[in-house]
């Protein structure tokens, strides 16, 4: 037996004034998912437990069956981990996001935030700017280092998570900063360094050419995301079982390196629609081959959209999604006697809020020799409702899911 989960983080939505009410989900031309839905067992999950934020790092965590209440200790330790760097139990990791900030007189505390990931700086520019940045401002007990695109890590040396309030970027575009920036005693060293990179980046030589290229400069480091050193249980020990993860993001392999899953690197994977979606669908189906049983197919793509408020890419993402990755995987899967398929996304992105939402999300666990008649068309937040099948806590899914 084979399991293949696909998560299309932040696939779910609310109805979109620009997709005539509709979500998504009910626009997208999705018949191999469709295929999947009417075949299989349909309904709606909780992956964001009441009193969590409902971020991709608890989501995710949720759907690969960890409960974060026991496990999580924060988002940029993970992070850090499939980076590759060896955290000390009293080390402190923050996320570090190249932002775009508003180019104009006022001070930094009342710039606004204009692009959360710096206009998709690619990986060979952030990486200049991240070590400019450490060389600058880095210390014995301050440490940057390199990531992919706009998400890069900050270790802090004995630090604190007490913070107070250290925004994500993605939360706020937009607006301005003044409100956001955690006034907390043992936030200020924190906050000192995201202004003193603003005098720092905003005219160094990359974003100069960024922006004679009509691209927004990445002129500031944005921290948040703070937390110690993970403790995993191995996902192999918990359900008796070898897992594998292909993503683009580094959260993502963290989680799957933090459990010791075999983390598949592909080249191409960016984050976003322009993804090496086929990549992804072959380095899949190469961890089945190589001795995994399970393997976890993380797309970034939708989530990105619904940050970006980009109803017809986000649509897009899902289509793209089913043309490119699904029919791989069937074609496959075909050489196992048997198999199962679990999607879902991790976490509502709405459009109208541009920021993740708690509310349960739709999920479909497909059974290749117990085929069932779901009733269902078209998944999408309404049908799988109507189903009434409900999963109100989420780490049970991955039990659910293996189950004969």
């Amino acid at each position: 037996m084979k399991y293949v989960v696909v998560l299309y983080d932040g696939m779910a939505d609310y109805p979109v004034p620009a997709l005539d009410g509709k979500t998504p989900m009910m626009c997208a031309k999705k018949p191999n998912m469709d295929y999947l839905a009417q075949r299989a067992e349909v309904g709606l999950i909780r992956t964001v437990a009441q009193g969590l934020k409902p971020g991709s790092d608890v989501a995710n965590m949720s759907v690969m069956g960890f409960d974060p209440m026991k496990f999580y200790t924060g988002r940029s330790p993970l992070e850090a981990a499939s980076i590759g760097i060896d955290m000390k139990p009293t080390d402190v990791s923050l996320r570090t996001n190249l932002v775009t900030l508003s180019e104009d007189d006022k001070p930094y505390e009342e710039k606004t935030i204009v692009d959360y990931c710096a206009d998709d700086i690619s990986t060979e520019e952030a990486e200049v700017l991240i070590k400019y940045i450490d060389e600058k401002l880095g210390t014995d007990e301050f440490k940057f280092y390199p990531g992919v695109s706009y998400r890069h890590c900050l270790i802090w040396k004995n630090g604190t998570t007490d913070l107070g309030k250290m925004t994500p970027p993605h939360d706020i575009t937009g607006k301005v900063i003044t409100e956001y920036l955690s006034n907390s005693e043992n936030a200020k060293p924190l906050i000192d360094m995201m202004k003193k990179s603003y005098d720092l980046l905003k005219d160094h030589p990359i974003n100069i050419a960024r922006k004679k290229a009509g691209k927004g400069p990445a002129n500031s480091i944005w921290l948040w995301g703070e937390g110690t050193r993970p403790a995993f249980d191995s996902f192999e020990d918990v359900y008796g079982i070898k897992g594998g993860v292909v993503s683009a993001v580094d959260l993502i392999k963290g989680l799957g390196q933090c459990a010791k899953m075999d983390v598949a690197e592909v080249e191409g994977a960016t984050g976003y629609i322009d993804t090496n979606f086929e990549g992804k669908a072959k380095a899949a189906l190469d961890l089945l081959k190589k001795g995994d049983d399970l393997v976890y197919i993380h797309f970034e793509a939708p989530d990105e959209c619904g940050h970006r408020n980009e109803p017809e890419n986000k649509v897009r993402a899902v289509e793209l999604i089913d043309e490119r990755v699904l029919p791989i995987l069937f074609e496959g899967l075909k050489e196992y006697d048997d198999y199962k398929i679990l999607i879902l996304p991790d976490h509502p992105t709405p459009i109208v809020t541009r920021t993740h939402a708690s509310d349960p999300v739709p999920y479909l666990i497909y059974h290749k020799n117990d085929e069932k008649d779901s009733k269902v068309q078209s998944i999408n937040e309404e049908t799988a409702k109507e189903t009434g099948n409900y999963i109100d806590f989420g780490p049970s899914i991955m039990s659910h899911f293996l189950k004969d």
